[in-house]
């Protein structure tokens, strides 16, 4: 099979809501991204009321995943999920790729793909939007906290610990592919 002409870069949200209005942002100013929606991602865009503009979108419907076959044909540059829940980021330390979100990025760790991972917890006290612009102070548990420590050792794996690193990130990955 041919290589697409232009790689892309595959954006999946997850079901937090925390920082999604700033992920939303970033992947406006972006070119050439493709939207992977878990379940819960769908949901919380719809009760936090944001939209985006990208134009295709995939959505948590088959059980086994069918948009990760994009990744074997070499479509996408590299992988960004955010923001990221504590189940997510959970079930992507333990390997654990039972949904669209953490089945691809299983499958772009096996065809060494970078990821780039904002996981929502990130420090023992935090302020998170929730739903009707509401406002509230939550503190992720050890747990969390242990595991995105954990997620920081996976090869090809930039763990953005807040959004100006996540942008960083995600502009530097953008720099590098086109450059090559």
């Amino acid at each position: 099979m041919s290589q697409p002409e232009k790689k892309r870069l595959a954006w999946a949200l997850t079901g937090s809501g925390h920082y999604l209005r700033e992920c939303i942002d970033i992947i406006h100013k972006l070119e050439d991204v493709d939207l992977f929606l878990s379940k819960a991602a769908a949901e919380i865009l719809q009760q936090y009321g944001y939209t985006h503009n990208v134009g295709r979108v995939y959505l948590d419907k088959t059980a086994s995943s069918v948009p990760v076959e994009f990744f074997y044909q070499g479509v996408y540059h590299t992988v960004v999920i955010a923001p990221t829940s504590s189940n997510t980021v959970a079930k992507m330390v333990c390997g654990i790729s039972d949904n669209l979100v953490t089945n691809i990025f299983a499958q772009a760790g096996k065809c060494r793909i970078p990821s780039i991972v904002f996981a929502c917890d990130t420090a023992p006290e935090l302020e998170s939007d929730a739903p009707r612009d509401h406002v509230v102070k939550v503190w992720p548990r050890r747990i969390d906290l242990e595991n995105m420590e954990k997620l920081k050792t996976f090869e090809a794996t930039t763990v953005a610990a807040d959004m100006q690193e996540l942008e960083t990130a995600i502009l530097a990955r953008c720099r590098e592919t086109s450059s090559s």
